[in-house]
């Protein structure tokens, strides 16, 4: 079961993507916006998102800075059997641990690949700093590692997928956000702003923000507003509905 924190608290995470493909456009990431989702649907608010390349350095210093500030940091990325894959070495240096060869995640690696065939880069991958949980892959077998406040998973989606279901319930979580969304239709941006921030001024405990979007049919706007009080949420939602019905109302479309 996930370790809840007491009712209305927040507890906050950060995502550090690591890899100079993401980063070069070579591969898209799709982890950071996957990991967004889970969390908010678990009671964690992702606050910030990093892409740093595969050198050492760079790894450390957004690893320290980002596990000193929020409750969790989540990797992902840099821990395959190639010698590119720098991320468990990094993360051992960030916490200045020594690296070794896990027994764990030896005996988890034996499950799949035969031992003649367990050659020295595939037990790259059992090397764990010490001191880490292992978090299970039932995918391909080779763990992921939480230390502290870290998770380190890989970069693939969908053996990041697994890993963050196997590490789900170790986590403490928060009270969830709840998402209130009121289509605006195409009612212009212009026309609601100035009288949205009065109403957004008004409901400060409510986050309230305006998303277009473009198509051949034109432009549609909807309004989103995000609370953990379902109360109060629901007092701002009926201000913008009454907002938005009222301007329609006055054919308020140019």
């Amino acid at each position: 079961m996930e370790r809840s924190n007491p009712r209305g608290s927040v507890v906050t995470a950060a995502v550090l993507v690591i890899g100079d493909e993401i980063l070069s456009g070579r591969t898209q990431d799709q982890n950071s916006y996957y990991i967004a989702k889970y969390l908010a649907q678990i009671g964690i608010e992702l606050r910030e998102t990093r892409v740093v390349p595969d050198e050492a350095e760079e790894i450390v210093a957004a690893v320290n800075a980002l596990r000193a500030r929020y409750a969790y940091v989540f990797t992902t990325g840099g821990i395959g059997p190639t010698h590119d894959d720098i991320t468990a070495d990094a993360i051992a240096k960030a916490f200045d641990a020594p690296i070794v060869e896990d027994p764990r995640a030896i005996a988890l690696l034996l499950e799949r690949i035969p031992a003649p065939q367990l050659n020295e880069a595939r037990r790259r991958m059992a090397r764990i700093p010490k001191g880490a949980e292992l978090v299970g892959n039932p995918i391909s077998a080779a763990p992921g590692f939480m230390i502290s406040n870290v998770i380190v998973m890989a970069g693939v989606p969908v053996i990041m997928q697994a890993m963050l279901d196997a590490v789900a319930p170790r986590l403490a979580t928060g009270a969830r956000v709840l998402v209130e969304t009121i289509d605006a239709g195409a009612l212009p941006e212009g026309r609601y702003a100035a009288p949205l921030a009065e109403i957004a001024a008004a409901h400060g405990a409510v986050s309230i923000g305006s998303y277009p979007t473009f198509s051949s049919a034109g432009v549609r706007n909807q309004i989103v507003l995000r609370c953990r009080d379902a109360a109060l949420l629901e007092r701002g939602a009926d201000a913008v509905r009454a907002l938005v019905a009222g301007l329609v109302g006055d054919g308020a479309l140019g």
